[in-house]
């Protein structure tokens, strides 16, 4: 039985993955939970589910909570879960940058990792794995991108990889002429067609940022070089994602537009469990695929760059484009200048090749301070 805490869990990723650990009581037992500040679900998660430990970031909240024993409150709260000793695998449903600090605790720990959150390996993603190594610790993905790829090359040479294709539903904007985006409504914006997501995400997507952040976590994930990382626009996000080997040969995972299908691999490593529905064929329509309008979608573009130059840069392209989309949220920012103030940032940036993790807090604190600075000007 596997013993698991899932940090994020008042979340889209979170929510899902206690559905999945409930339906499987023999497989696997909740240890403990955790959020940042939404306390009324938190409430909800302890009194339904019974965890034995409980985490919350916003420490003005904990009080609220009701709770006096096994609570872990503020970020150093979530790093103790992490590498709790009845732990056997954390989730990671954090999203943003908050979340490196607790998985590199439980990677050190020797713990499994099942990772929903793409932002850390992008700002130390050579810290991460590199630990992971270290530690015998599994990095296990949960982004339906990754795990299709993580399946396809399940059992294959690495040698024999020639190509990764990340595919792209597109977002809400893909058929949307790039001369209406200043235009735009927020919940245009985040009407995601296919998936239910966060609003970080969902702005995310709708600028192919998200795209450009996969490139830069799957090369870490995969160890492999961004020349041979390419994404395919992909409307129906029925195929999640396909690798190409030398001899022509293409291997894609597919199936329902359902996040539980790579949380329940995740957890369920190295075995498969019957839970979920699959691909009625029946009713499929056209697969459709194409590529990527980089001049539309130029985050896309700067995801490429920062991940073919490597170093401190992804680190700069991630903590710029939080506070760019923060801002946007917030109504400080237009949604078409978050592109423009991402390459700005980064334009600045002298790249250091290989940082410490000091490093990289640094290089993530200069390049929020310096976007901030950029978005009173704007």
């Amino acid at each position: 039985m596997k013993r698991v805490a899932v940090l994020g869990s008042t979340g889209s990723i979170g929510k899902k993955a206690l559905e999945i650990i409930a339906s499987f009581p023999k497989k696997f037992k909740l240890e403990s939970i955790a959020c940042g500040s939404n306390v009324e679900e938190l409430t909800k998660q302890i009194a339904k589910f019974k965890p034995a430990k409980i985490g919350i970031v916003d420490k003005a909240n904990a009080a609220s909570l009701g709770f006096k024993k096994n609570v872990f409150v503020g970020e150093e709260g979530i790093v103790a879960l992490s590498k709790d000793r009845d732990v056997d695998m954390v989730i990671v449903a954090i999203n943003t940058s908050r979340a490196l600090s607790a998985i590199l605790a439980a990677v050190e720990s020797g713990k499994s990792v099942a990772l929903a959150n793409k932002e850390a390996l992008v700002m130390a993603g050579s810290i991460i794995m590199r630990k992971a190594r270290e530690h015998k610790a599994m990095i296990l993905p949960i982004d339906s991108e990754q795990s299709a790829i993580w399946q396809c090359l399940n059992g294959n040479k690495k040698t024999d990889l020639k190509t990764i294709y990340l595919t792209a539903s597109g977002g809400p904007l893909y058929k949307v002429p790039a001369k209406r985006f200043k235009h735009l409504t927020k919940k245009e914006i985040l009407h995601h067609p296919r998936w239910n997501m966060g609003k970080k995400i969902s702005v995310d997507s709708a600028t192919l940022m998200n795209k450009g952040l996969e490139v830069i976590e799957a090369m870490w994930l995969f160890d492999e070089d961004a020349a041979k990382i390419k994404v395919v626009i992909h409307p129906q996000a029925i195929v999640h994602s396909m690798v190409e080997f030398i001899d022509g040969s293409i291997l894609a995972q597919m199936g329902i537009t359902d996040m539980r299908l790579p949380i329940q691999y995740a957890l369920s490593f190295p075995e498969r469990l019957a839970n979920l529905p699959g691909l009625d064929f029946g009713k499929l329509e056209n697969l459709e695929f194409g590529l990527p309008d980089l001049k539309k979608f130029p985050c896309l573009n700067l995801g490429f760059s920062a991940a073919k130059k490597g170093g401190s840069l992804p680190c700069v392209l991630n903590a710029a484009d939080e506070e760019a989309v923060g801002a946007f949220l917030e109504n400080r920012l237009d949604f078409d200048r978050i592109p423009v103030l991402v390459e700005k940032v980064m334009a600045k940036h002298k790249i250091i090749d290989n940082p410490t993790l000091s490093d990289i807090y640094r290089v993530d604190n200069w390049a929020r301070e310096e976007t901030k600075e950029l978005i009173c000007r704007f």
